[in-house]
């Protein structure tokens, strides 16, 4: 063995600092006369392993205390924003999926009643809840106590608010089974709580509220409330009443204006208007207000902004609509706002009342109807329409819709006058 071989330090635990010094075994002597070379001895010292102990300080960038992170607290600014809505188109596909629900349903229903033999059944599971299935199965009319009622099974009908029994006089049977087919096409209790799927059912109990009003007003002592609102409403219609604002006159020396457009039988749109206007306005002024001079709301120099009638005009309107009774007072307010046309609405109430037949002859056929009065309040949405095309599920739908209300005006104050 090699004399530097051996270790030059030895321990019998893991040094500290002292061990150095205390321990120390005595330098090792070089053999001059070895024949090992220097250069070996080098190699052979420095192949030697001397185990040691390191510690490692650790030391900071910098001498600033160390500090925890500040959270900013979050501070609100408002209430919580709305959650989002579908947009129109798609609130437009959710209506036409549950109207094809329904009419599926219809079809079911009536295979069903064909499978049975004709005997209706409930349209859901007696199981669900009461909103969601029919109460009842049958649907007639009743005369009880001199008027005419509806019966779901063996429920009479009843007002919504008042809870009070629905009776409708015995000269209007048509309305009367209107109402009644109205609550047999129903296919659950929710659906009757929708007023847009009982329209007659609604503007029968309008015109129950408006009687009622009167009788709790009598017109000696103060005017009823409900009917001095429905009036004031509808004489804001004559200031601006569609069968009133015409298109401006054809320009003869512009052929490209907008007026001066022709349709395929030659006339203009202010035509067409003027004659729809003194057809019904004509009418109104021979027989209900006799020389009484109605004039356009719109001058022919192209001003937006309506005149008013002439005075006196306003105060017979006004004093004609206030002496109505309350089924033709509900009449011409939905017919108003069906066409925005007080005269249109006037003209048909005045042509199907049954209280007042006397303008009217016996045997005189009635010109004025549904299809009249959709045709006069819609002269300019034709015109457009013929010309730049309908909109699918937009004029079609409001066309349906208009002829639908107008519909069930002639159904309100019409009867056999009994």
């Amino acid at each position: 063995m090699h004399p530097l071989s051996r270790p030059l330090f030895t321990f019998s635990h893991a040094p500290t600092s002292t061990d150095w010094f205390v321990n120390m075994a005595p330098a090792a002597r070089l053999c001059l006369s070895s024949s090992l070379p220097l250069r070996a001895g080098r190699t052979a010292l420095t192949s030697t392993t001397i185990p040691r102990t390191v510690v490692v300080a650790s030391r900071r960038i910098h001498n600033n205390p160390v500090q925890s992170a500040k959270v900013v607290p979050v501070y609100g600014t408002g209430p919580p924003p709305e959650p989002p809505t579908p947009a129109a188109e798609y609130a437009v596909m959710e209506e036409r999926l549950a109207r094809r629900r329904r009419q599926a349903e219809m079809l079911r229903q009536a295979r069903d009643i064909r499978k049975s033999g004709g005997s209706k059944t409930t349209t859901t599971d007696p199981n669900a809840p009461v909103l969601k299935r029919r109460f009842w199965k049958d649907v007639a009319i009743k005369e009880v106590d001199g008027a005419l009622q509806i019966h779901l099974d063996t429920r009479p009908l009843r007002h919504p608010t008042t809870k009070n029994i629905i009776r409708l006089p015995l000269s209007k049977p048509q309305l009367a089974h209107a109402v009644a087919v109205e609550w047999d096409q129903l296919l659950s209790a929710q659906e009757a709580t929708k007023q847009h799927l009982i329209p007659l059912t609604s503007l029968v109990c309008r015109a129950i509220d408006i009687a009622a009003d009167d009788a709790a007003h009598p017109a000696a002592t103060t005017t009823a409330p409900v009917r001095e609102s429905i009036v004031t409403g509808m004489m804001r219609y004559l200031d601006t009443d569609s069968l009133l604002c015409w298109a401006p006159p054809v320009d003869d020396n512009d052929p490209h204006a907008p007026s001066s457009y022709l349709n395929d039988e030659g006339k203009s749109l202010r035509e067409l208007q003027e004659a729809a206007a003194g057809e019904v306005v004509g009418w109104l002024t021979t027989k209900v207000w006799p020389g009484v001079n109605i004039v356009p709301v719109l001058e022919d120099s192209g001003s937006i902004l309506p005149r008013k009638q002439e005075e006196g005009v306003r105060e017979v309107i006004q004093g004609w609509v206030s002496g109505l009774s309350s089924w033709e007072l509900a009449g011409i307010e939905r017919a108003t706002l069906a066409g925005k046309s007080l005269l249109t609405a006037a003209r048909l109430v005045c042509e199907w009342s049954e209280e007042k037949q006397g303008l009217v002859k016996e045997g005189e056929e009635r010109r004025f109807g549904v299809e009249e009065a959709a045709r006069v309040v819609s002269v300019e949405v034709e015109w457009q329409t013929r010309r730049w095309g309908e909109v699918e599920d937009t004029h079609d739908v409001e066309k349906e819709d208009l002829r639908r209300q107008l519909g069930s005006v002639i159904l309100l104050v019409g009867g056999s006058g009994r």
